[in-house]
């Protein structure tokens, strides 16, 4: 499985502060590693044109933005949800 990082998730990620930063990044370290994993909490984004977006959680603030397909796992987009 090609797992890839996006400029646009580099670049949100920046704009968290250093612990959300810290929380992401073991996030996206143990979906590389494991990206089926139950514990991340896929949840299909319905109302996106291509149905291969979809939200994880890193915590209860934090959302990671994934197009997820078979053959691989590209990171889009993170953000807090309660805003900075």
């Amino acid at each position: 499985m090609n797992f890839r990082i996006a400029d646009t998730f580099t670049d949100s990620l920046s704009k968290l502060t250093c612990e959300e930063q810290k929380a992401v990044k073991i996030t996206a370290f143990d979906m590389q590693l494991n990206p089926a994993n139950p514990g991340f909490s896929f949840h299909k984004l319905d109302k996106a044109k291509d149905k291969n977006f979809w939200s994880v959680r890193v915590n209860s603030d934090i959302r990671l933005t994934v197009h997820k397909t078979s053959g691989g796992l590209l990171l889009c987009y993170v953000d807090n949800l309660i805003g900075n």
